[in-house]
């Protein structure tokens, strides 16, 4: 298995499919690099060198007791791109990991990467604030973490059943296999990892990286996606970055990563190869 170690012994794991021009995979909460196995398969046959890697707390990366924000994941994921020296990246990041590479590119600029995907991603800020009134009332997450302390292997089951999918809503039935994956990589996280990420995803501000951006971005978001509302989210982020694409799933949840695998696949590998070096 391939690994990178961190600056402070963290070890990263990561998947590198294929060959061709690269392309970064940074996955969603509580999730692994496997939630990605459909459009890094996708990507590493259409012509392109895919890497996903578990962010540290989550899969087969250590279960660090600090580090659980999205500075130190941003580095993270810094350490990958350094390490493997890649150069000319597509960055897509859905849900947390759509943070985590704004936060890339806020803190460590573009010189490496070509372009960027935000997928049913968590930027701009999620969390209702004075500054942020449409957001997420603090409640939301509150119940996310009570959830988490008393059975998180329930909540987990809880979301894959219900809002990720969207198999709470009438006339859709989910497939038993996506919601059991959900469950199985959730529970592959640490307790402490999973529950501080709860507050990196929801209240961390992004907006002043976002601003940042100055390279070619897609943002993709489901009209419904019941945990990153479509106006707190994909609408908001597309509309602070200058000259940003914005797709918009019609009735998509937010893990359209399964529900709309074909769609996004053919999004993402249309603007893959949109890209003149």
């Amino acid at each position: 298995m391939s690994f990178v170690t961190t600056s402070d012994g963290t070890q990263i794991f990561y998947k590198d499919w294929g060959t061709g021009r690269p392309v970064v995979l940074s996955h969603g909460w509580p999730l692994n690099s496997d939630s990605w196995e459909a459009q890094q398969l996708f990507l590493a046959e259409n012509g392109y060198r895919v890497i996903a890697h578990d962010r540290r707390g989550h899969g087969k990366s250590t279960q660090t007791w600090h580090g659980n924000e999205m500075d130190t994941y941003a580095a993270d994921l810094a350490a990958v791109i350094d390490h493997l020296d890649l150069r000319d990246v597509t960055l897509v990041g859905f849900s947390t990991g759509g943070g985590e590479i704004t936060r890339y590119i806020g803190n460590y600029g573009t010189a490496r990467v070509a372009q960027a995907v935000l997928v049913s991603a968590v930027p701009p800020l999620m969390l209702k604030t004075d500054d942020n009134p449409g957001g997420v009332p603090i409640d939301v997450f509150d119940g996310l973490r009570a959830g988490s302390l008393a059975d998180r292997s329930q909540l987990y089951k809880d979301l894959a059943d219900g809002p990720f999918f969207g198999n709470n809503r009438d006339g859709v039935t989910i497939a038993q296999g996506p919601r059991d994956a959900f469950w199985l990589q959730g529970m592959a996280s640490g307790h402490r990892n999973a529950y501080e990420s709860i507050a990196a995803f929801s209240a961390t501000d992004f907006r002043g990286d976002l601003a940042k951006f100055d390279v070619p971005t897609l943002v993709i978001h489901g009209d419904d996606d019941q945990v990153v509302p479509f106006e707190v989210g994909g609408k908001a982020s597309a509309a602070l970055v200058k000259g940003a694409e914005l797709k918009v799933y019609a009735g998509g949840p937010h893990g359209i990563t399964d529900t709309h695998k074909e769609q996004l696949n053919n999004d993402l590998l249309a603007f893959l190869n949109s890209y003149n070096a």
